[in-house]
């Protein structure tokens, strides 16, 4: 841990990126961890950040519940200032992360402060309540994003997602029979966790690899 940060991968990576976590899970969560190590090994520099009402969970141990999302827009573009990347920066997180993120990227990517967007398991709708859309936002979002998705994510699968109306600057990344976690289970779908993981490493790469940075 530096100051606020956990990073992961070579410091002189081409490209960094930012993760937040989810609603309930810390940044060095199972999940988040995985996640970070898989991208790191295929050559980013990543940094990972905790919002202040799950970093205080840490310190006072009071499990307090989690703001509305885009209450928390300000802590996530004080961390990418507090980062200074100086190299290209994408942005993103898990679940409520990446939502946060994405609310904010495009006012960034304007003005040259990022390059792009990556979502895991973006929370689409509530768990049950398929009508609670949160994606008006992504309809007309400008910044180059990749939403990587579980086919059976309770909080958008992929036959929900398809009639979805999402901007052309999003590409989706399905992972075969994964959840929120993108953890797929092997006895239906053949795959793993570290299969899905190294998909979604690979995949980002290639992603990266097409942006203007």
């Amino acid at each position: 841990m530096h100051d606020k940060f956990l990073f992961d991968g070579p410091e002189d990576a081409p490209v960094t990126i930012l993760l937040a976590h989810g609603a309930g899970a810390p940044m060095d969560s199972a999940s988040m961890e995985a996640t970070a190590k898989a991208l790191a090994a295929a050559g980013f520099r990543v940094a990972r950040f905790e919002f202040g009402y799950m970093a205080s969970r840490r310190t006072s141990g009071v499990r307090k519940p989690p703001p509305r999302a885009e209450k928390l827009n300000p802590e996530y573009i004080a961390a990418v200032s507090e980062l200074g990347a100086t190299g290209p920066l994408i942005i993103g997180g898990k679940s409520m992360g990446g939502r946060v993120a994405s609310m904010i990227a495009d006012d960034l990517h304007s003005t040259g402060k990022v390059a792009g967007l990556v979502c895991l398991g973006y929370p689409f709708h509530p768990p049950g309540k398929p009508d609670q859309l949160r994606t008006k936002h992504l309809a007309g979002l400008m910044t180059p994003a990749l939403i990587c998705q579980g086919t059976r994510d309770e909080f958008g699968t992929r036959e929900e997602v398809q009639d979805y109306s999402l901007s052309h600057k999003i590409e989706l990344l399905w992972l075969e029979d994964g959840d929120h976690d993108l953890k797929p289970r092997k006895s239906v779908s053949g795959f793993t966790p570290a299969d899905h993981l190294k998909t979604l490493a690979t995949a980002v790469t290639e992603w990266t690899g097409r942006l203007t940075l």
